[in-house]
């Protein structure tokens, strides 16, 4: 979603929304739309794709090899989505960006590490939760921003932000933190971040500068190619570890629905006690509890293990039910400032 003000401050209040153009043109709001609609079915795909590859895991264990490939097609999809005003937030506005992107790469690997340890996880598992929490910024947390009235614009800077970091904390978190658990390539895991995220989402970036006209008239297409890519993912991982799921049950799912709650409180917390406005108090926290879970699996299956995966793989079906579900909580309640 391009980078915009928005006008109709009476209403909305002076944040800057990259969803609602000022001029409502076609493309915008068609772009708009479409993202909503992704992200309000996306659980539903996301849950029927978990369960029939769960259920009929020999029938898609051959998608395995396709996961970094489709990791690129969503990274390249999120880089046609931004503009190069998107980083100039990072300028205007440091100290929310700042708040936001530390408290992503502290929090939620610190959250992984604790949960890892409380539980009592085996080492896969607890390497997989601990990976998770390394990753950058989810890629829908930019339409759920939007449904939680947060600042979108600051969202979707936080979410790249963090995303070309990524080679450089993701691998050393892990390595620091999940090392006692399984041994870490960080060195090869850098590169593959580099490869599968860094290089799609800088040429998508280009390619909207360079090509302007021709992708606004596609970016309704865009939250599609992310629903494809990450329901593509979660199937490989799930059909190649569904005896693990099996295994893991219930204990899993409390870690990861404690992993991402807590992130949402805790962002929350620290952005509001840090002084920051209302609704960048809600971008943070819906920045810091949503993760790049599937960059998280891909990441995870190749260097790990299919079980060292699975968390992501969960993590990825209940972040954007959760989300949605904190949006429409948050909505509730009046933005004073």
């Amino acid at each position: 979603m391009s980078t915009q003000k928005n006008q109709n401050s009476s209403t909305q209040g002076a944040s800057q929304n990259k969803t609602l153009a000022p001029s409502y043109d076609g493309a915008t709001v068609a772009e708009e739309k479409s993202a909503r609609l992704a992200v309000t079915v996306f659980p539903i795909i996301i849950i029927v794709a978990f369960a029939i590859s769960f259920l009929l895991p020999d029938t898609f264990t051959l998608l395995g090899p396709g996961v970094l490939p489709a990791l690129g097609i969503i990274m390249f999809a999120m880089g046609l989505t931004l503009t190069p005003p998107d980083f100039v937030l990072v300028v205007k506005r440091p100290l929310p960006i700042l708040i936001g992107v530390v408290s992503q790469f502290v929090i939620m690997p610190l959250l992984g590490l604790a949960l890892a340890w409380i539980f009592g996880l085996p080492p896969a598992l607890a390497a997989g939760v601990i990976l998770v929490g390394c990753a950058p910024g989810g890629t829908s947390s930019n339409v759920i921003s939007y449904l939680a009235k947060g600042d979108v614009a600051l969202s979707v800077t936080m979410t790249a932000i963090s995303t070309l970091l990524a080679p450089i904390f993701t691998p050393l978190l892990t390595l620091w933190l999940a090392g006692s658990y399984l041994p870490v390539p960080a060195g090869d895991m850098a590169m593959s971040i580099v490869k599968i995220v860094v290089v799609p989402v800088v040429a998508g970036l280009l390619l909207r500068v360079l090509a302007h006209a021709v992708v606004e008239k596609v970016l309704p297409v865009l939250p599609w190619i992310s629903v494809a890519g990450i329901t593509y993912v979660v199937m490989a991982v799930v059909a190649g570890s569904a005896d693990a799921l099996v295994s893991a049950g219930a204990l899993l799912l409390l870690v990861v629905f404690l992993h991402n709650g807590l992130g949402y409180v805790l962002g929350y917390g620290i952005s509001k006690a840090t002084k920051c406005a209302e609704r960048a108090s809600r971008t943070t926290a819906i920045e810091v509890g949503m993760q790049n879970s599937g960059l998280a699996a891909g990441l995870a299956a190749q260097y790990f293990s299919p079980e060292a995966a699975l968390p992501a793989a969960v993590f990825s079906v209940w972040h954007n039910i959760s989300g949605g579900l904190f949006a429409s909580l948050l909505r509730r309640f009046p933005i004073k400032d």
